[in-house]
């Protein structure tokens, strides 16, 4: 039983708003979570044609047949449905009523932000962190393990080979979802796309180079990766550049938001194969951000992290704001530390001109060092985020959740 880290989060906001929206990519794990983590809900699916088809035709008569608490789930297929919800909570305004999921955020923050602004909670699910399979004894020796397996629950609940099941949630999830969203005429180009965003993971993106390689305008790219963000399949990392000027890079990074995909984009089909990958250092960076984007939505807390770089190559991997301080991280895939790792956090600390804590995230073993750089295990990347944790006290495990089985959308 694999335990979810937002469970406390989602009962909570059950209790302050009538509705809570649950967003997230394929096989997160946002049904599974929904349906454990509270009793005395109907269950309602708009994946199903029937249900669907009842929902548009009927929505008055659809909501009817519930008589209170409902999940329903995959809203962005009836997003019409979201006025009718408005006018049943404004009705009867009782806080816990409804329970909503969707796969593709663009399509429902616009008809939320249209119909249910102030009614509704956003949370964002993403699939497992290395928390929450902590918690429930699973665990690998090697981040190349970590990363081949990947964090969709189905292939820590029923043990699903890693090669197959990624290759199936490709063709099954990402070609059909992108399809019915942009009508994708050549899945090929597509494809391609894919494969050139997974071999560039964490460089800066250059949209014009990508269409040169895809062989599409960069319209036609930029508008592909806002539905693979939209989708959340990809993430992106902005560049931090606030009073530093023109110095720095204003180009963001991608990442994907689950790093098995990545590396079934990337050829990989063994854990073997992703240390000798040359592009290990950006797969190791991958998973570090994205266990970083997790530990935030777990919390409820937006994932507000940038990079910085300048024209002078000057870098730093991870930036965010603890209250109004910044804090910075590097990450590196290296198992053994060396002072040489922290030199771009020296000279952003530098730069900054005031107190920021910093951080270091490799393969090895945590330590303090005496200026309080933390040097964390990626293991523990959540302790970047728990106040007075250190980076020795052992690895993190999750919290109270709701138990997870291994299925749901």
């Amino acid at each position: 039983m694999i335990v979810r880290a937002i469970t406390p989060e989602l009962r909570a906001l059950l209790g302050e708003y009538p509705i809570v929206t649950l967003l997230g990519p394929r096989q997160a794990g946002k049904t599974t979570l929904a349906r454990s983590a509270v009793e005395g809900f109907a269950y309602s699916n708009l994946e199903s044609p029937e249900t669907r088809e009842f929902a548009r035709s009927d929505p008055k008569a659809y909501l009817a047949q519930f008589s209170d608490k409902v999940i329903i789930d995959e809203i962005q297929h009836v997003p019409e449905l979201l006025s009718y919800l408005q006018v049943t909570v404004d009705e009867t305004p009782r806080n816990g009523r409804y329970i909503l999921t969707g796969s593709h955020q663009l399509e429902v923050r616009q008809a939320i932000t249209q119909s249910l602004a102030g009614r509704t909670a956003i949370l964002n699910l993403l699939p497992l962190s290395i928390a929450e399979m902590a918690g429930a004894g699973i665990g690998f020796d090697s981040f190349a393990e970590y990363a081949f397996h990947g964090f969709l629950p189905r292939i820590h609940g029923p043990g699903q080979r890693p090669a197959t099941a990624y290759s199936n949630y490709y063709q099954t999830y990402v070609e059909r979802d992108v399809r019915q969203i942009v009508q994708l005429k050549n899945a090929i180009l597509f494809e391609k796309l894919m494969r050139l965003l997974a071999g560039r993971v964490g460089q800066l993106l250059d949209y014009s180079s990508l269409a040169n390689d895809v062989g599409v305008d960069p319209k036609t790219v930029r508008h592909w990766i806002s539905i693979l963000e939209g989708s959340f399949l990809l993430f992106r990392l902005p560049p931090y550049f606030e009073n530093f000027g023109k110095r720095a890079i204003k180009a963001p990074k991608i990442y994907f938001t689950e790093v098995g995909l990545l590396c079934h984009l990337l050829g990989i089909r063994s854990a073997a194969q992703v240390a000798r990958d040359p592009l290990v250092g950006g797969i190791f960076e991958n998973l570090v951000v994205m266990e970083c984007v997790k530990a935030r939505y777990n919390r409820g807390e937006p994932a507000d992290f940038w990079f910085y770089r300048d024209s002078n190559g000057n870098e730093v991997d991870l930036v965010w704001h603890e209250g109004r301080a910044l804090a910075a991280a590097e990450i590196k895939s290296a198992s053994t530390f060396s002072s040489a790792f922290l030199k771009g956090l020296v000279r952003f600390r530098a730069m900054v001109r005031h107190g920021i804590a910093g951080s270091m995230i490799y393969g090895g073993d945590p330590r303090e060092l005496s200026d309080g750089t933390r040097i964390l295990h990626f293991a523990d990347v959540e302790r970047l985020f728990d106040s007075g944790n250190g980076p020795c006290q052992g690895r993190s495990g999750a919290g109270e959740g709701a138990a997870l089985d291994g299925g749901g959308s």
